[in-house]
């Protein structure tokens, strides 16, 4: 934990009204995983690994603890991301930061392609909608374009805010998202390595542009994919064929493809969890998990085998 000075107050900026001091809020938000192999940018499913925090609003200062992920390694100061992105909500509505005593319970893996940032800013968007609550209503189109704002994509926030899986697009007037229930025989399975991967690293690795046919492939594959995963599990080896990225970024994870060529020669539907280097595995039964699992045991690396539900709240918010 550490304490430090409170931040300068923004100009124009007005501080919080007084009878919020002393408001607690406890967030829960779920893992996600993105693309899914074809939906590059687009598709995004929620998983039942969850973050927590508990965050009071005091009247000066700042204090942050972390457990779990990510102790010992992230900033406890305003870098904190979801300090960022709570000061980012509060100005969009007006406000200073206040001063806040955060406490964060993590154990959504850093920097493995499991929607570990997006969670972030996800939980600092809805701890301010709780602390605003009967002050400033945040709408859900609130919460999903102040997430993009930060996040920049918002297929990597819409599954953690919603749950379930989501279509995301953008517009001129700002992001879009549709949510979609799941299959109950899909049951997913994150492969997880010890190494990280940086996501502006496998962004720079994709091309300017790609092949036309590339481009129909992808669209076919990507429509089918929700057939599958929301009618169909039976195609999802099929449909989560891809020919826009997962190739591109392969030289910078070889063990990651190695492994999910591996399970795809075995029939799963097996494909890079996000950005990598995890690998998500799209199981239409719980014993076809299993059999996946074992094939990751005869790796030359470990991995490490998560098997997660389908989170079908997304992110939740209660005022305490």
């Amino acid at each position: 934990m550490t304490t430090i000075a409170e931040p300068v107050p923004s100009a124009g900026l007005a501080p919080v009204p007084a009878e919020l001091v002393g408001r607690r809020v406890h967030v829960r938000v779920p893992a996600t995983t993105a693309n899914l192999g074809p939906g590059f940018d687009t598709l995004g499913l929620a998983l039942a690994d969850y973050d927590e925090l508990d965050i009071e609003v005091q009247g000066s200062g700042l204090e942050i603890e972390v457990h779990g992920v990510g102790e010992g390694e992230v900033p406890l100061d305003d870098r904190h991301l979801v300090v960022r992105a709570m000061r980012h909500v509060f100005a969009d509505f007006g406000f200073e930061l206040p001063g806040l005593k955060l406490v964060a319970h993590n154990t959504i893996p850093h920097g493995r392609g499991m929607g570990s940032s997006g969670a972030a800013i996800v939980a600092g968007v809805m701890a301010v909608k709780g602390i605003l609550e009967g002050v400033v209503e945040v709408s859900s189109q609130d919460a999903l374009r102040l997430s993009t704002d930060l996040e920049g994509h918002p297929d990597n926030v819409a599954p953690g805010l919603f749950g379930g899986l989501t279509i995301a697009w953008t517009t001129p007037e700002g992001p879009r998202s549709k949510r979609l229930n799941v299959h109950r025989g899909v049951s997913p399975l994150v492969l997880v390595p010890g190494s990280s991967m940086s996501t502006e690293l496998a962004r720079s690795l994709q091309p300017v542009t790609v092949p036309h046919e590339d481009a129909v492939f992808n669209v076919s594959r990507s429509a089918l994919l929700i057939a599958a995963l929301i009618q169909s599990p039976e195609l999802l080896l099929a449909a989560t064929e891809d020919k826009l990225h997962q190739s591109y970024r392969a030289q910078a994870m070889p063990e990651t493809d190695a492994l999910v060529q591996s399970l795809r020669a075995a029939g799963h539907a097996a494909v890079v969890s996000g950005a990598g280097p995890s690998v998500l595995v799209l199981a239409s039964d719980p014993a076809e998990r299993l059999a996946a699992v074992r094939i990751a045991e005869g790796q030359p690396s470990p991995w490490e085998a998560r098997m997660l539900a389908v989170d079908f709240k997304g992110a939740t918010v209660e005022v305490r």
